[in-house]
């Protein structure tokens, strides 16, 4: 079935991200895949740049890493059938752009339920599912 899944995780709510998790974990089970964890961090702005330690990127970086490796490290799958990366950007294009460079079979990922403002501006799951060349599926918590 999927060999490479993918799992965009949002660090700043991790509750969301758990049902896409949970069933990319499922997936790889079931057909032997493999599961990509990505974050993806925002580029700081220009402006606030200079109100920053220097290693402020470096920092968040490590941080994200090290939580994702806990995520990673808990979620039952053989440590070989689990990765994580952490990318700098803009959330869509830096998923696109992860899915790409895995050549994932399938995006797994989150999203709150649909709000007057996301019709008429998009949301980050909106534009991966438009714009992936591969297979995605959007997992909804009944919570949100």
């Amino acid at each position: 079935m999927y060999k490479k899944i993918l799992v965009p995780v949002d660090l700043a709510d991790t509750d969301l991200a758990k049902p896409a998790i949970e069933t990319a974990l499922e997936m790889a089970s079931a057909s032997r895949g493999t599961v990509r964890l990505v974050n993806v961090q925002p580029l700081t702005p220009v402006m606030l740049a200079e109100y920053v330690p220097p290693d402020f990127e470096a920092q968040q970086k490590k941080s994200s890493e090290d939580a994702l490796g806990i995520i990673a490290s808990e979620c039952g799958l053989d440590p070989m059938q689990v990765s994580f990366t952490v990318r700098q950007g803009g959330i869509y294009h830096e998923v696109l752009e992860e899915a790409k460079a895995i050549d994932a079979d399938l995006i797994v990922m989150s999203s709150h339920r649909p709000a007057m403002r996301t019709y008429f501006l998009g949301s980050n799951a909106g534009h991966v599912v438009r714009y992936a060349k591969c297979s995605v599926l959007v997992v909804r918590n009944a919570k949100y």
